[in-house]
């Protein structure tokens, strides 16, 4: 009788389509990995919400001549050899937005947010609010800060680009 029972056992495992045990055993992991990116995600909302509240902390108004500004690597920065020191190992190959201002008598290298790094005018004094090094937000001294000018995408855009760069006449 139980020589019958574990002989049932792999025919019944074996009536499954292979397909299917593959499908379901790739949908277990997405379950998981979409389960596991949610808390992953819940935790790094946490963190960044904490940081965030900080920098309001220490957040100061302080006026600034824009002098020059570019997207590059951690290393190439001019920033202080303490703020380098302490970018993980994955961050030092990321550019970061870096603003050249004069404030006051010095000439600093600062971080800025990403969401105002393209309304930053050149060779203009502003009035921006920073927090350690950070450049938060950038306010114009005398009147508005001019209007940043709009990014051409795809093909055409930048055909576009590429001719002004060369000096060509535009195609129409």
């Amino acid at each position: 009788m139980s020589l019958c029972i574990c002989a049932a056992v792999p025919v019944v495992l074996l009536e499954i389509p292979m397909g299917l045990i593959i499908l379901l055993i790739v949908l277990a992991f997405i379950v998981g990995g979409g389960v596991g990116l949610y808390f992953l995600g819940k935790k790094a909302e946490k963190k960044q919400a904490e940081q965030q509240a900080q920098l309001e902390e220490h957040k100061q108004t302080i006026g600034m001549l824009i002098i020059d500004k570019k997207k590059m690597k951690i290393a190439d920065s001019g920033l202080p050899d303490m703020v380098i020191s302490q970018v993980p190992w994955y961050g030092k190959f990321q550019k970061l937005p870096i603003v050249k201002a004069k404030v006051g008598p010095k000439i600093m290298s600062l971080i800025c947010d990403d969401k105002i790094f393209d309304d930053i005018p050149l060779k203009r004094e502003v009035k921006a609010s920073v927090s350690g090094i950070y450049i938060m937000e950038v306010r114009g001294v005398r009147g508005k800060l001019p209007p940043a000018e709009p990014k051409k995408k795809g093909l055409k855009g930048m055909i576009e680009r590429l001719q002004e760069k060369a000096g060509a006449k535009p195609l129409k």
